[in-house]
């Protein structure tokens, strides 16, 4: 099932019998990776992955039903309450340095191609990691990259996609019905499929990207007061000042002036 010692032995929980009622070793086969390690709660996927990622095969998935420490960027918490969400990281093997610039931006892109089919209505996405449908977050990314010297060895591409509000038992951007399972299998092709991308972002790729674009045209405040003008190539940021200047940011939080609406 998988190449990498033993998780036990590396201080990994206890592993959970299914994952919404289907083996882990089913479960990979469906999606055609080489192992899925499902729990049933950890503190963040992302740890465990981090404890068996120098020995795991490219493409092994770690699925929780619940994170009691799930964590997004800048060190904020992400809320992953049991059965409400999918709560996943994919440990992958990039062959191009250059193409971890753009990891999470071509993730996010993948990704909300692939949801489409699932969500209330087309899949928007805000640079750098998030999916919306509509003015809701539907999911976030994080992209955690370990070196053996000056390349990488391997990434962690976590994911949190919010399924139901455990509140009030609905949807959060998804279609009624819909189940993990049937994410999984859309989005887990869609991550591997731009984890093996190469080089910076394609002419199609930003095409594709302007379209979805829930920030495009739209004023906001943070990293910097302006006006959005879509990305780079390198995956920054393009923002216009009020001359239509326009500056470039690498790293940051986009914060609009107004509530944002989708694509």
């Amino acid at each position: 099932m998988s190449s990498f010692a033993d998780p036990a032995t590396l201080g990994v929980p206890r592993q959970a019998v299914t994952y919404d009622g289907v083996a882990a070793a089913e479960l990979a086969e469906r999606l055609a990776v080489p192992a899925v390690l499902a729990f049933d709660q950890v503190g963040s996927t992302l740890d465990v992955a981090h404890r068996i990622g120098p020995d795991a095969a490219s493409g092994t998935l770690v699925l929780a039903d619940e994170q009691t420490a799930g964590r997004g960027r800048q060190g904020r918490r992400w809320a992953s309450a049991p059965g409400a969400g999918v709560w996943l990281t994919l440990i992958e093997r990039p062959a191009d340095p250059r193409a971890l610039d753009v990891l999470s931006l071509r993730c996010g892109l993948y990704a909300a191609e692939a949801l489409d089919e699932v969500a209330a209505s087309r899949v928007g996405v805000k640079w750098p990691n998030d999916l919306y449908v509509g003015a809701r977050k539907l999911a976030g990314i994080l992209i955690e990259t370990r070196w053996r010297g000056t390349a990488p060895d391997w990434v962690a591409v976590g994911m949190g996609l919010n399924v139901l509000t455990p509140a009030v038992d609905t949807g959060v951007g998804l279609v009624s019905g819909v189940t993990r399972l049937a994410v999984l299998e859309r989005l887990v092709p869609a991550l591997r499929r731009a984890a093996a991308a190469t080089g910076h972002l394609g002419r199609d790729e930003l095409a594709r990207w302007d379209t979805r674009d829930i920030a495009a045209r739209r004023t906001i405040t943070a990293p910097a007061a302006g006006r959005a003008g879509g990305i780079s190539a390198e995956g920054e940021l393009l923002v216009a000042d009020e001359t239509g200047a326009l500056s470039r940011y690498r790293t940051g939080s986009l914060t609009f002036a107004e509530p944002p609406t989708c694509c």
